[in-house]
């Protein structure tokens, strides 16, 4: 990314850096296909201030940007709204595999009996615009500035707890829970595995444990095997 105003440019500093185009429609689709699993982000913020500390050498720019308010919206309108992805897939990659990733579902992740009540509700009809001028961040800067965007998160409910409703905050200090992550979730359980079946005990195990998924394996598989046979014509 190149912007010959220097507040702009070191606004948009992070590792990994932004992507071209089309490297942003090959993530796209990698997260349609499954190929990819969960979008997150790290949140490391600095206002134009801090950045300013690198004007004379990029080098030491304070490396981050927004994304923590962010992210729910810009998955929706980038792969909801797009077509790419359906409502459970929304769910899965924005919340049930961090769950799993961590190992804490189906306490969070799921909505049943005896998980978590940790809720959003998205109105997918209200439109708003991405801006420093309206963010609740403390930085003046927003990478994502005057995106526009078709739903919004309305209501945030924590442990039952109304805590984001009508543009407000309601939360009480020391309403917040320390969340243990237990070692060797799912992810691991294939290490006892060798062989050539390997992958599909793999994913029998996995869906065993945590029930069936959306994503289409055996395309995610046929993908996979098309990017082996390119790498090998290269």
């Amino acid at each position: 990314m190149w912007d010959t105003n220097y507040t702009r440019a070191a606004a948009a500093v992070m590792s990994p850096p932004i992507r071209s185009k089309e490297h942003q429609i090959a993530l796209k689709k990698a997260l349609a296909g499954g190929l990819l699993q969960l979008v997150a982000t790290d949140h490391a913020v600095f206002n134009s201030t801090q950045k300013a500390v690198g004007r004379e050498d990029f080098r030491v720019i304070p490396n981050g940007v927004n994304g923590l308010e962010e992210r729910m919206h810009v998955v929706w309108q980038e792969l909801v709204m797009s077509g790419l992805i359906s409502l459970s897939d929304y769910v899965r990659i924005t919340s049930t595999a961090a769950a799993q990733i961590f190992n804490i579902y189906p306490r969070k992740g799921r909505i049943a009996a005896g998980s978590d009540a940790d809720v959003i509700v998205l109105d997918p009809h209200t439109k708003h615009k991405i801006s420093a001028a309206t963010h609740h961040s403390k930085i003046d800067t927003n990478v994502y500035e005057g995106k526009e965007i078709q739903g919004k998160v309305t209501v945030t409910i924590s442990q039952g707890r109304l805590v984001w409703y009508q543009g407000k905050l309601h939360v009480e200090p020391g309403t917040g829970k320390f969340i243990k992550l237990p070692t060797l979730g799912p992810l691991f359980d294939g290490l006892q595995y060798e062989g050539a079946d390997s992958a599909d005990r793999l994913i029998k195990s996995f869906t065993a444990a945590n029930g069936l998924t959306p994503v289409d394996r055996a395309a995610a598989q046929i993908g996979t095997q098309e990017a082996a046979v390119d790498r090998q014509e290269l």
